[in-house]
């Protein structure tokens, strides 16, 4: 029998953005969050530079946006800039009021720069922004009567009318694998959200720990919402390079705060490629390394900040400095050896800004969305603030619609009567593996024609052999998470080969230059018209 459960709102993920709506809403309507782990699991865990914000006297808002234009290549969408900038200072004011322990100096707080920003505007805790963001939220919501969290449950796919043949289409819930009971759960909701992050996972070389698998692109896709600019992937030009620090990002804040990339033989390089040194954005440092390393056949460049004093180093990075001297590296007196890795991606769900998308009832918000913020590069830092911003005006539009509430039709449970247990579980390694690699080989941070076209037959093959797999053999974690990832990974192929020219975080070495056509890459599902 299967169990059901009901809410007004569920939200996908347990990130910033979901946790913030969460709050947003919970004191007028009940709320459940999913997380497809411990709620700590994620994203925003792992953020360690901050949140942009125009907070100081000699800081603009002008100058926010134009640094955020600038660094999306001219393709972020001037609205939603500058809706995102002027809502940040309400943004970081909510987060304080909630508790978050960002860093002082003396009576106020300290404000760091990053690449790409003209001024010092990122406000932070100490290295670890994200963990200090959401311990709080969770702490918070956690406290909160109408917020129901739910650890280790991975939502499968959207339940719409129209996938339950009724009229006037609307998402009305998720069917949702609970992976401690192995069985498929069903949660109805009048308002459904997705905020599971972004796709970074397809890459064989992130600085994402866990999630990043695409499940809410991927789900929105399958419902019928379209999706924009899935060809800008942002690799983070340095994670630890160390055979035991899997995924252990070193923040833009060490350039931000003096650090200098170097190759091997201790020659500074970033001035031969950006007048701006370490100080350019993420694009245009991840191409330099990435160019560097194949052009000298080495395993890794090095960001050295050890001329600076060692009492700076560990009071501004005291996260990075234990890591790093728990694998034998001491960033006082010695380089960071640093690699790229898949990092965010910025395109997504299209989303209005309220965070409506193309299905009545479905929200997206933060990396999963689609808002035009980043266009073809994200901003060090807009991330988080996307996140908060957005989740605030999806909360304002749900409560506005309380007097639209509609009555939720009876969903049927979900059936695995026709399939079994499989014995040959080493295929969703396999084909894990396989996609990654090529995704990193073919799609990675330099692309060609031939690349993409080898790219697209071997994610064709792949979803063919997974379509098969899902439909016989009871679901997984691993089997859910690749499945969407093999989805996204097509739709990343396919918004590559549409994009002719080298823009932002797109370069393929066919088409090198600039297009003097500004257009966002725009895929609609075959079986969807729009308007609906």
């Amino acid at each position: 029998m299967s169990c059901t459960h009901t809410h007004d709102v569920l939200i996908i993920g347990s990130g910033s953005a979901g946790l913030t709506l969460a709050l947003q809403l919970a004191d007028q309507f009940s709320v459940a969050v999913l997380s497809k782990g411990e709620l700590h699991a994620g994203s925003t865990w792992l953020a360690q530079g901050g949140i942009a914000a125009v907070l100081d006297e000699q800081d603009s808002e002008a100058a926010h946006i134009q640094d955020t234009m600038i660094a999306g290549a001219a393709l972020s969408h001037e609205e939603a800039v500058r809706f995102t900038v002027r809502q940040s200072r309400n943004a970081i004011e909510w987060l304080i009021n909630q508790g978050v322990p960002f860093t002082r100096d003396g009576n106020q707080y300290h404000l760091t720069k990053e690449g790409g920003h003209s001024k010092r505007r990122i406000i932070h805790a100490a290295d670890a922004t994200g963990k200090a963001i959401q311990s709080t939220l969770i702490e918070r919501a956690q406290a909160h009567e109408n917020i129901d969290l739910y650890e280790h449950y991975v939502a499968v796919d959207l339940i719409t009318r129209d996938k339950l043949r009724l009229p006037s289409n609307r998402c009305v819930g998720a069917y949702v694998l609970n992976t401690r009971s192995g069985h498929v759960e069903v949660f109805r909701a009048n308002h459904v959200a997705l905020a599971t992050g972004g796709a970074s996972k397809a890459y064989l070389y992130t600085s994402n720990r866990d999630g990043a698998s695409g499940d809410g692109i991927a789900m929105a896709w399958r419902a019928g919402c379209r999706v924009a600019n899935m060809e800008f992937n942002q690799f983070h030009p340095t994670c630890l390079y160390h055979p035991q620090a899997k995924s252990f990002l070193i923040t833009e804040a060490v350039r931000g705060e003096g650090g200098h990339l170097k190759l091997p033989d201790g020659e500074r390089f970033m001035r031969r490629f950006d007048e701006r040194g370490e100080l350019a954005p993420r694009d245009i440092v991840a191409r330099a390394i990435d160019h560097e390393m194949k052009r000298l056949g080495c395993d890794c460049v090095y960001l050295d900040i050890s001329h600076k004093p060692a009492d700076f180093i560990t009071e501004h990075f005291p996260t990075i400095y234990k890591r790093c001297l728990d694998y034998g590296i001491d960033i006082t007196a010695e380089p960071i050896p640093v690699v790229p890795a898949a990092h965010y991606t910025c395109g997504g769900v299209v989303t209005d800004q309220a965070g409506r998308t193309d299905i009545s009832g479905l929200y997206a918000v933060g990396e999963t969305a689609f808002t035009g913020l980043h266009g073809a590069n994200r901003l060090a830092s807009n991330s988080l603030l996307e996140c908060v911003v957005y989740a605030q005006s999806a909360a304002a539009d749900i409560r506005a619609q309380q007097s639209m509430e509609q009555n939720l039709p009876d969903i049927p449970g979900w059936d695995e009567s026709l399939v079994t247990d499989s014995d040959e579980d080493v295929i969703i390694s396999h084909n894990w593996d396989e996609l990654r690699r090529f995704m990193w080989d073919y799609v990675g941070i330099v692309r060609s024609t031939k690349r993409l076209q080898r790219a697209k037959h071997r994610v064709n093959m792949l979803q063919h052999e997974i379509t098969e797999y899902y439909s016989n053999y009871k679901i997984s974690r691993d089997l859910l998470e690749l499945r969407n990832l093999a989805l996204v990974a097509d739709l990343i192929i396919s918004s590559s080969m549409l994009r002719q020219e080298s823009r932002g975080l797109h370069y393929t070495l066919d088409f090198p230059e600039l297009s003097p056509e500004l257009r966002d890459s725009i895929l609609t599902p075959v079986n969807y018209a729009w308007p609906r």
